[in-house]
């Protein structure tokens, strides 16, 4: 308890550290600020820029609230940035309610909403866009905030908060938000760089208390108990010591030390309180590998004699009903359970709902009727059918809710409403829904401990896990917020405890520059003024700072080579070239053999280039070995990729990775005309007639009785054996030891000469991916020196990861003869990209849009080649996956059959065919005036933003 004199102390200090325009500002609120958010609005009170970084919930978005409120006090402009355009709508709704609509306005590429007001919300883009345009709306700007910069980071995005905060003018004033990052200092030191003076402010209190809990079975257990308590045994009562209503923990409050420091062995600091890791859950942990070594040994056949009972573990994770029947039990809702899978959301509200489960009052399931009905009132009645409206309202007015990137975006947008108005108890989510939104829940609940990444499951990083459990704990509601990690088999406590007090996520950029980013550069400050700007990105700066490190580990290196050297020394020669002779022996060895491998991978090229549809092969090793039949000879890319369906009707495709030697047709079979990789019944009788045939020829048996070949040795190899056994060291008694140190020498050696090129590597490495990007534009004439050609000015228009596809393929009229449905057909396959389980053999519509689709292949092709000879790599393969389904949509197809046939979520639908109205915005902007492109594309955005893609997402 504080003294008076304390109190008056802390009360003085505020003083000192406040002023009469933040006390004005802070009476807007309805809470008293931290010291934090005090020191971040003096700052910029005093004309500094600001960096803020501080935990999820902890207040930081007061400080941007601070730069609106001096712009307006001053009558000047202020934009707030977000990383995404759910976020803008919600920052642009709460703008408007304190400062009314005539004040604020937004721009996300969706929405125009009063563009010119004084402040105005946007996408990051969005004002990337307007510096390189030279916008009239940035006369009199004075303040940006940059919310969630550490999406700097992304590495598909990222570079856009970079080129921003590189090219703000000097006058502008920065205010960058960003999570916790465990380097925080330095990148404020690179705005300070950049920007002229910046606070850091680095906050790490969490302002609502985390508690951390495993559920094992339908228990909830903590994950961290006191340091100071005894172990509880195996009584739950003494362990769960009560949780009220609020959150709060009246147990371990009343177990509460006056200690400040975790000095004991395996203590670990939690919410200012030693703690330890549950030794129940230990307990547990080692039951468990007990329980899986058993039923490893079930599964022998010895093991198999000695016992006939089956292990089982006394915890089975529990069910999803379960989990929030449990939440509920202990007071702990409204939740937000992570499930990072869209197909493992709805399946958790299904769940949810035949078991009966309702969380709300008669009262407010009729208000969220109202509210879900108001929102949806514009949505067609056919629409709403296709969409599962009356499915999902259901499950609202019980209290539950999925939220992941398949659903339409206006139900996204009614469940956070109603979930932050505390209508909503437990709403199932994937990932995403922890980048930015606001969403807070008093409990998170993790169902499993790794992802998928797109590539392969992984695990969740501890900047991952503070990111998802960031959102638990409201506050002014709540006392405590609740972190809950579901047990599954393996499960290991003390990695979850890793992951709850790990504290070190380090922000890295992903910048680089592109052709977009290039033309504007040039155009703007010429070629060698584009690169000294660029040698201040974050990026660059985080390369120096790595140098400092890597030049004092290379004299290391260079002085353990000088030791090294003198140990090998031997009295009856140079030992030094006897051991070179040895290694060069070694590599020419270890070359022939590599030259011999590399020979047959050239033969395997060249057989699969030969390759016709019809042709049976055998696939020697691999998932797919056997017998198959060509459908496809796969040559449009700089390497073969044969599609082929095998005689266990599998439609895979195969590359010369699949075939160590050559392959040769084993004979052909005559695919008919009608046949179609998607029927499975046409498989079946494929894969039947390979087989039929294979018996008629016998080339199983043949294809078994093919052998390899071998090699000699070259003259060299031998030359170098002879001049090696004449060499004087050669019969040194003490030779192979000399040799050890020798090895020692050469392998250290080969390290520090990699060292270092990788310090010159990263000396100017920004400045020179420009100058490789500068010259493919001027090899393609978008740039003559510092001047930006008129195709140049066109590709500054475009703002996407095909730009310069898109500006070549203006350039060479590829789209000038086409109707507006055809042009959004083959624009959209430069906005989508598919994941690996979609469809291999996409649908193409016949005539002028599949001849523009085969032309634009060979077009990125020929631009592969280029970036190819000045060793870059950013522009991608065009994806047809989307191509059939924005056919149909634009000739008017109705959506439930579109997405039954398309297989497709409604929220991918409507998420891609934005991006689609937006890309054929930028195709109108750059078409040249004089031809009929830009007027077509404008009618192309007509016929595809309609029905559900037509929804405001502003309410």
């Amino acid at each position: 308890m504080s003294t008076h004199a304390e109190r008056y102390a802390a009360f003085r200090r505020r003083q000192a550290e406040s002023s009469a325009a933040i006390e004005e500002f802070q009476g807007l609120y309805g809470f008293e600020f931290d010291p934090f958010q005090v020191r971040a609005c003096k700052a910029l009170e005093q004309g500094q820029g600001v960096l803020v970084a501080a935990p999820t919930g902890s207040g930081k978005t007061v400080v941007g609230e601070f730069a609106v409120h001096l712009a307006l006090r001053d009558g000047a402009k202020c934009f707030y940035t977000t990383p995404i355009k759910a976020l803008s709508n919600q920052k642009y709704t709460d703008l408007v309610r304190r400062y009314g609509a005539d004040k604020v306005g937004l721009l996300t590429g969706d929405n125009s909403v009063n563009g010119e007001a004084p402040i105005v919300v946007m996408t990051t883009e969005v004002l990337r866009n307007m510096l390189y345009a030279g916008s009239q709306t940035l006369l009199r700007l004075a303040y940006v905030v940059m919310d969630e910069v550490h999406y700097l980071a992304d590495r598909f995005r990222g570079a856009v908060w970079e080129e921003v905060i590189i090219h703000l003018p000097e006058s502008v004033r920065v205010v960058a938000l960003s999570a916790t990052v465990s380097n925080a200092e330095e990148f404020g030191e690179w705005m300070q760089q950049v920007r002229g003076e910046t606070t850091v402010i680095v906050d790490e209190k969490r302002p609502v208390p985390l508690w951390q809990h495993m559920m094992a079975g339908k228990r909830m257990h903590d994950l961290f108990v006191s340091a100071d308590d005894p172990d509880t045994g195996d009584s739950e009562s003494a362990e769960d010591g009560g949780r009220n209503a609020k959150g709060g923990r009246g147990g371990r409050r009343s177990r509460r030390r006056d200690r400040q420091d975790a000095g004991g062995s395996g203590e670990i600091l939690v919410n200012g309180e030693p703690m330890r890791i549950n030794p129940r859950l230990t307990r547990l942990a080692l039951e468990d590998d007990r329980i899986t070594q058993l039923a490893h040994r079930r599964r022998h056949p010895q093991a198999r004699a000695r016992s006939s009972a089956r292990p089982r573990a006394k915890y089975a994770p529990p069910s999803r009903v379960q989990i929030i029947d449990e939440l509920d039990r202990e007071g702990l809702l409204p939740a937000i359970v992570f499930i990072f899978s869209r197909a493992g959301c709805d399946d958790a509200v299904r769940q949810c709902m035949y078991a009966g489960m309702t969380l709300t009052t008669e009262e407010e399931a009729l208000e969220i009727r109202a509210f879900a009905e108001r929102q949806c009132a514009d949505i067609p009645p056919a629409d709403l059918a296709v969409l599962g409206y009356d499915e999902w309202l259901r499950a609202l007015e019980r209290g539950v809710a999925a939220h992941h990137a398949g659903l339409l975006p206006t139900f996204k947008e009614v469940v956070e409403s109603l979930f932050s108005r505390g209508l909503i108890r437990a709403v199932f989510a994937t990932e995403t829904l922890a980048l930015g939104i606001n969403m807070p829940a008093r409990t998170v609940v993790i169902e499993k401990l790794d992802k998928w990444n797109g590539e392969t499951h992984a695990a969740l990083t501890a900047g991952e896990y503070t990111q998802l459990t960031g959102r638990a704990g409201r506050r002014g509601i709540d006392v405590e917020g609740h972190a809950v990690v579901v047990w599954q088999p393996g499960t290991d406590p003390e990695a979850v405890a890793g992951l709850a007090s790990t504290r070190t996520y380090p922000l890295n950029s992903s910048f680089q520059p592109s052709y977009n980013m290039a033309v504007n550069l040039v155009g703007q400050v010429g070629r060698e003024r584009s690169r000294t700007m660029l040698e201040a990105s974050f990026a660059q700066f985080q390369a120096d700072r790595a140098v400092v490190g890597l030049v004092k580990q290379l004299r290391k290196h260079e002085e353990a080579l000088e030791g090294y050297g003198a140990a090998a020394t031997c009295h009856l020669g140079d030992f030094m070239e006897y051991a070179a002779m040895r290694r060069e022996l070694s590599d020419r060895e270890n070359q022939a053999a590599k030259g011999r491998s590399a020979r047959r991978r050239e033969e395997a090229v060249r057989s699969l280039e030969r390759l016709r549809a019809g042709d049976i092969i055998r696939i020697p090793a691999g998932r797919h070995s056997g017998f198959a039949v060509v459908l496809d000879p796969g040559l449009r890319g700089d390497v073969p990729a044969p599609l082929v369906l095998t005689a266990k009707r599998q439609v895979k495709r195969v590359n010369a990775a699949d075939f160590p030697a050559p392959v040769e047709p084993a004979g052909r079979l005559r695919i008919p005309k009608n046949f179609s990789a998607r029927s499975a019944q046409a498989r079946t009788d494929l894969a039947s007639s390979l087989r039929n045939k294979l018996r008629e020829t016998g080339a199983e048996e043949e294809a078994r009785g093919r052998g390899g070949e071998g090699a000699g040795d070259d003259p060299e190899i031998t030359r170098l054996r002879r001049e090696l056994r004449r060499h004087p060291c050669h019969g040194c008694p003490e030779r192979e030891d000399h040799a050890r140190w020798a090895e020692r020498y050469f392998r250290l050696r080969k390290e520090t000469d990699s060292l270092r090129r990788r310090v010159e590597g990263r000396s100017h490495v920004i400045a020179r991916t420009f100058d490789r990007v500068c010259g493919v534009l001027e090899d393609l004439e978008y740039l003559d020196g510092d001047t930006v050609t008129e195709e140049g000015r066109r590709l500054a228009k475009v703002y996407s990861e095909l730009d310069l596809l898109v500006a070549e393929c203006l350039r060479r009229g590829l789209w000038d003869d086409l109707d507006p449905q055809d042009l959004a057909t083959c624009v959209a396959s430069l906005v989508y990209e598919s994941r690996r389980s979609d469809d291999p053999f996409p649908r193409v519509p016949d005539g002028a849009p599949a001849e523009v689709l085969a032309e634009m292949e060979r077009l990125w092709g020929e631009l592969h080649e280029v970036e190819r000879d000045h060793h870059v790599s950013f522009l991608r393969r065009p994806d047809l996956g989307f191509v059939w389904v924005t056919h149909r949509w634009a000739r008017g197809d109705r959506l439930d059959r579109i997405l039954m046939e398309a297989d497709m979520p409604a929220g991918d639908f409507v998420r891609t065919t934005k991006q689609l109205v937006d890309m054929l915005g930028q195709v109108a902007d750059a078409a040249p005036e004089a031809g009929g492109v830009r007027r077509t594309a404008r009618k192309a955005v007509d016929l595809v933003r309609r029905g559900v893609v037509a929804y405001s997402s502003v309410g």
